[in-house]
């Protein structure tokens, strides 16, 4: 069985970043609280923790904050049913994973009201909506929003909608790169713009237009960064409908290949035994959702 103390020693290092505030926070000295991450990886025969500014959980140390995330989930339900339990301590810090592009859309306006009434804190672990389930099938997550449907053993998984993706560019990139209107081979010579390694969107848009091979791009991991540059000039790219209508509106971007969208299905997944908290986000994402994003082909 575990020693949940020692649970709680490596989740407030974790979560106030140093063994000192860890330390105020659990009313220790900092000594006994780096003992008791000593004990735990004695019990566990490995490293919970690489020892730097912040100390950083390993994978093992992310195995069990996510397990400790899960028992104060449970813990949460039972004082709701037994109120003589709550002892008024901080609000729960739910652990999600979540696409960069979801951030800078419509995740805040779908679960903000959520939070503010269940007192609710998020720690978001940014991944590109293709790999997010893979914190999940790694215990690192409690949740994720992703592109696949199906999900891990003992989780579920929603369908909540589809994200709308359009290739756009400036007009001076458009003059520069197609002077007589864009033609489909030609998308590949100019260059574009792509968030990360693990970002296929573009590739598959291309091959949809029967344009086939490499091509040239940026990387860009950040969706903020990419609406920019892509205003800026620097390349093309598919970026979310909802977070250029202004500039859409204004000229400022334009549709290279109108009429030809891409829409990008996303499921929430979520454990099982997660609590009725995650039970409740997950009916209130899926009636939100519904005002941000598309109904799924």
């Amino acid at each position: 069985m575990f020693d949940y103390k020692l649970l709680a020693a490596l989740a407030a290092v974790v979560e106030q970043a140093g063994f000192e505030r860890a330390a105020q926070l659990l009313g220790l000295s900092q000594s006994a609280v780096s003992q008791r991450i000593k004990l735990l990886e004695a019990r566990v025969g490995q490293p919970v923790l690489v020892r730097g500014t912040p100390p950083l959980p390993t994978e093992i140390g992310r195995r069990l904050l996510n397990h400790v995330q899960q028992v104060r989930l449970l813990e949460r339900d039972l004082q709701g049913q037994v109120p003589a339990l709550d002892e008024g301590g901080l609000p729960e810090r739910l652990r999600i994973a979540l696409n960069a592009d979801s951030l800078a859309t419509w995740w805040a306006g779908a679960v903000g009201a959520f939070c503010a009434e269940q007192r609710l804190l998020l720690e978001l672990v940014v991944e590109d909506q293709e790999v997010g389930l893979k914190r999940m099938r790694a215990g690192e997550v409690a949740a994720c929003v992703c592109a696949a449907e199906r999900p891990v053993a003992g989780a579920r998984s929603l369908a909540l909608g589809a994200m709308r993706y359009r290739a756009l560019a400036s007009p001076a990139f458009i003059a520069r790169h197609f002077p007589h209107g864009v033609q489909y081979e030609q998308l590949a010579r100019a260059p574009a713009i792509v968030f990360g390694p693990d970002d296929l969107l573009q590739h598959r848009y291309l091959a949809s237009l029967g344009v086939v091979g490499g091509f040239a791009h940026h990387l860009c991991p950040s969706s903020e960064g990419f609406v920019r540059l892509t205003e800026a000039g620097f390349g093309w790219g598919l970026v979310p409908e909802l977070q250029v209508q202004e500039s859409l509106a204004s000229g400022a971007l334009v549709e290279l290949i109108p009429g030809r969208p891409v829409d990008v299905p996303l499921y929430w997944h979520h454990w099982r035994s997660g609590s009725e908290l995650l039970n409740e986000m997950t009916r209130h994402l899926e009636r939100e959702v519904r005002h941000w994003l598309v109904p799924q082909a």
